[in-house]
């Protein structure tokens, strides 16, 4: 007969399995309770960035496309600048002109529909966010800040810059308005 080596058993001792903390349930369940209201919660915080990352996604897959096609519009309007109005004489000239203009046109609009804004800030005070000053220039009649000159128009893409608008800005003059308010 082999015997136990561990001793006979207490009498009355219970078996306290090894997962089991020995607690009241009702503390046990209350944990268990909370374990699952924080994974429930983490969950749908999941669920709320992934939705808000495939929105973003979606709203602004075409950026690299678009800032594609900036020098595509930069061109046009750069080809419509060269031959003003005034200098067409013939109608074959007149005709390749409206054709530009209109191709212009309908580029801007498909712009427009997918979120696509044209920031052309002369005469606005200028915002580093939206402006990138290529030069300054003594304007004593235009308060210090102002644009005065667009060299190139930005965009924004929904609410994101695509392009910050290069712009030349007023040195010298009036003091802005806001800081004159302040005076």
């Amino acid at each position: 007969m082999i015997e136990d080596k561990k001793g006979p058993a207490k009498a009355g001792a219970a078996e306290i399995p090894a997962n089991d903390t020995g607690g009241d349930p009702e503390s046990e369940l209350a944990d268990s309770k909370d374990r699952l209201l924080r994974a429930l919660a983490e969950t749908e915080n999941v669920r709320r960035r992934l939705q808000r990352e495939r929105d973003d996604a979606q709203k602004y897959a075409v950026g690299g496309f678009a800032r594609d096609l900036l020098s595509v519009v930069d061109n046009l309007r750069r080809a419509l600048d060269a031959m003003p109005e005034s200098a067409v004489k013939d109608a074959r000239t007149r005709s390749l002109r409206e054709g530009v203009a209109a191709t212009e046109r309908e580029l801007l609009a498909v712009f427009e529909r997918h979120g696509l804004q044209r920031v052309d800030p002369k005469g606005e005070p200028f915002d580093h966010n939206f402006h990138q000053a290529i030069f300054e220039a003594e304007r004593p009649d235009v308060p210090a800040g102002t644009v005065v000159e667009v060299l190139q128009p930005g965009y924004l893409l929904h609410d994101r810059l695509l392009r910050p608008a290069m712009v030349g800005v007023a040195k010298g003059g009036a003091a802005p308005q806001e800081e004159a308010d302040e005076a």
